[in-house]
């Protein structure tokens, strides 16, 4: 469970681009650099004292500290400078090779660039129905930003996404899949052999009054 949890966090940094995650004595940190998020800190097997010791040495606004936990577990770790976020899944799946079919009017096109390969879905006018990424991370992925706009919802172009992503991570060598699902994702990702392997917790700092 905890590869593949760090297997998780390490794929993330490389699909959203920014640095890689550094060891901590309680998980890993990562600087993010956005207005909103600005540090991402991830417990992976801490204790409840070490987790509150974290917390308590947070200053920096905009700063989310996750965990593999049920948020009634952490939720009194966190004061009330903090905002839980939405609750999610670690979720994982072994890769094989999908049959991918775009409906009627649609096509897909992929691109790969440092480690990540974006996959987008277009219908007849060019515009962007779909898209998602992975994240590589050696035999590892991470599936990451899987979107379909509301106009084109409904016609299985999350699974077309799903499954051409998976093609492209196996055809560099991947042999495992990891995400980090939604409420509303998870439904989606289950009907695809995907497995829930932990409760997906966070936590983030609000700004400071100014």
């Amino acid at each position: 469970m905890w590869e593949l949890a760090r297997s998780w966090v390490e794929g993330w940094a490389v699909s959203r681009q920014v640095t890689r995650p550094v060891d901590e004595p309680w998980g890993l940190s990562i600087q993010v650099g956005l207005p909103d998020q600005a540090v991402r800190h991830v417990l992976l097997d801490a204790d409840p004292g070490t987790a509150r010791g974290l917390v308590g040495a947070v200053t920096e606004p905009a700063t989310c500290i996750k965990g593999f936990l049920e948020p009634e577990v952490m939720q009194p770790w966190f004061p009330a400078a903090w905002e839980p976020l939405d609750p999610g899944f670690l979720m994982a799946v072994d890769l094989r090779p999908a049959a991918v079919q775009a409906p009627d009017g649609y096509t897909v096109d992929a691109e790969a660039s440092g480690g990540v390969v974006r996959v987008r879905v277009l219908a007849a006018g060019g515009e962007l129905a779909a898209r998602g990424q992975i994240g590589l991370v050696g035999a590892a992925c991470v599936f990451d930003q899987i979107i379909t706009e509301r106009a084109h919802q409904r016609l299985g172009l999350g699974t077309l996404v799903m499954g051409a992503l998976t093609n492209a991570a196996v055809d560099r060598g991947a042999a495992t899949g990891t995400l980090g699902a939604t409420v509303q994702g998870r439904a989606l990702y289950e009907t695809l052999g995907w497995k829930v392997l932990a409760p997906l917790t966070g936590f983030t700092r609000t700004p400071a009054a100014p």
